[in-house]
């Protein structure tokens, strides 16, 4: 591609570079220019152009965008018609965006003309909501270079992007009392998973209130998983703070396997992911008696979505993971004089 001022009788077929006004017309950058352009722009005074001029092997900025975009569009994502060197991308239904992040850097290493950019990875999107956008720099891209921005797409595992959809399942949660806990506060919890649980399409199938002991815990648990419950939560009256504390123990006298301790999330350090079967069985920390935003609701979006949670993947939350303080945290993250430690901290 040639880039540069040409006199107007020359920039028939260049592509105009900066939007302008000829009388009363506005012609835009971005333009095909043709015989009628020229003669609006001549009568407006212009004498030279600022242009490009595209040669063998060049492609046109919407297509190279569409092309892109068509590359990494996997299951739950369309593309939309390209304008102005431009493709963006939508979700098709309501659920968490999978990325494939060496992907994405793979096409942007490979020039400067071709990019791509997404919203955040395991982000929960609706449908109709725009996912990711491809772009090309300049008004035409190489052939070469286009190609090379494609392949680099194929060096993903599956689709480059994708939405996992939300599934529809009855969630169970066992709630743990300490002497003296107000029923208030009981049902203060309860009702926070019941929306946060809407929020990722499932329902909560099943409640069940217990003491905050092992035995007590690890029947609730085993009724729940009986009963099809998935996932399940589990909501102490005192936060998890130790693999051989009340609810860790629960967990595997039910059955189950401790998958995970904590995560570098905060809030929502005190999370215990851990399974029954192929049931998920999840302590809860404590913060999620509130509906802020905190690590528990990333992977319980995860989960409603049917995508694995790992230790891996708790380890690659950090980044990022610092979130909001909550004002009616029990624990604030700066210590005051004058505050008293909360045993159900998270």
């Amino acid at each position: 591609m040639k880039f540069g001022p040409v006199p107007v009788a020359e920039a028939r077929e260049t592509v105009l570079a900066h939007t302008l006004r000829a009388g009363g017309a506005v012609i835009k950058k971005g333009r095909v220019l043709d015989a009628a352009d020229l003669a609006a722009l001549e009568a407006a005074g212009y004498a030279e152009l600022v242009v490009a001029r595209l040669e063998a092997g060049d492609v046109a900025e919407d297509t190279a965008a569409a092309r892109v975009a068509d590359a990494v569009a996997g299951s739950g994502v369309r593309v939309a018609p390209a304008f102005t060197g431009r493709a963006n991308l939508y979700a098709t239904e309501r659920g968490v965006l999978v990325v494939d992040a060496t992907a994405v850097d793979a096409v942007n290493r490979v020039d400067e003309a071709v990019t791509l950019a997404t919203v955040a990875p395991f982000s929960v999107v609706e449908s109709d909501t725009m996912v990711a956008t491809a772009k090309i720099i300049p008004f035409a891209v190489g052939s070469e270079t286009l190609d090379a921005a494609v392949a680099a797409t194929r060096t993903a595992a599956g689709a480059v992007l994708r939405v996992a959809p939300f599934r529809a399942r009855p969630a169970g949660l066992v709630l743990t009392e300490l002497p003296g806990q107000r029923a208030a506060v009981l049902e203060r919890a309860a009702e926070s998973q019941r929306v946060r649980l809407g929020r990722y399409g499932a329902t909560l199938g099943r409640e069940l209130r217990c003491p905050h002991e092992p035995g007590a815990v690890a029947a609730a648990i085993a009724e729940l998983v009986a009963e099809g419950c998935d996932p399940i939560l589990v909501l102490g009256a005192s936060a998890i703070v130790d693999r051989g504390d009340v609810i860790p123990a629960a967990v595997e006298r039910a059955g189950g396997a401790i998958e995970h301790l904590g995560m570098p999330v905060d809030p929502g350090n005190l999370l215990l992911p851990a399974r029954h079967g192929d049931t998920a069985v999840i302590g809860v920390p404590g913060c999620a008696r509130s509906l802020k935003p905190s690590g528990f609701d990333w992977v319980l979006a995860r989960l409603a979505a049917d995508l694995a949670v790992t230790g891996d993947d708790l380890g690659a939350m950090g980044a990022g993971g610092l979130l909001k303080e909550m004002p009616t945290r029990p624990q604030p993250r700066e210590a005051r004089s004058d505050d008293a430690e909360s045993a159900a901290g998270g």
